[in-house]
């Protein structure tokens, strides 16, 4: 008898070895980074990333989806349309200048103005370069602009100089500020460096809704 229950308590030390552990999904980390111009939509990476159990870094050393506006000018690497961003001539509300034509919107930023400072971003910024496509054709920007490091930056200066007239995407509309030209929509872009596979795929698909 003593046997047999030895035996019984033996057993049921194994019993729990053979019941298998439960397993945490696991977190994928994806690497991220957007233009200052595509930071509203990094936010929303953020809420597709938590429905997704999927942690993003940020860095700008080969990230799997980089956020820019406009089409880039060498397309090497898969590209998705997530929206469009309408990028606008903004001026203060105390400025001067008025509605602009599209020759008229050409010859202030090529010639300057004396009544008006005259607002770009670095030629290798996106917004820029949408600008130089879609307004400039061509053209050089006046030596004598000065030089907005971010769409952020930019509308802090609108909103504080009266007589200060620059370049914002309609997402970055702030304050007394008026929007004087058109330039046009821009897709906005998600780019992958391989053609994107689960969590990855998941993220564009959540951004395309």
């Amino acid at each position: 008898m003593k046997k047999v229950f030895f035996l019984l308590v033996l057993a049921s030390l194994f019993i729990p070895s053979c019941v298998p552990a439960t397993q945490t999904p696991r977190t994928e980390i994806i690497t991220v980074f957007a233009t200052p111009a595509a930071q509203p939509w990094l936010t929303e990476l953020y809420v597709c990333a938590a429905e997704s159990s999927v942690v993003l870094n940020i860095t700008a050393e080969d990230p799997d989806i980089y956020l820019r506006v406009g089409e880039p000018e060498n397309i090497i690497s898969p590209i998705f349309q997530i929206d469009q961003e309408e990028i606008l001539i903004v001026t203060n509300r105390e400025s001067p200048i008025k509605n602009l034509t599209l020759a008229e919107a050409q010859d202030l930023f090529a010639q300057g103005n004396a009544s008006a400072r005259v607002w770009v971003y670095s030629s290798d910024t996106d917004v820029q370069d949408v600008f130089d496509q879609l307004v400039m054709k061509g053209r050089r920007i006046t030596s004598l602009a000065d030089v907005a490091i971010s769409p952020q930056h930019m509308s802090d200066l609108l909103n504080a100089e009266k007589a200060s007239v620059g370049i914002l995407p309609r997402h970055w509309l702030a304050g007394s500020v008026r929007d004087v030209f058109s330039v046009g929509a821009a897709p906005v872009l998600a780019v992958t460096l391989e053609e994107p596979r689960g969590a990855l795929q998941n993220l564009i698909s959540c951004l395309q809704k």
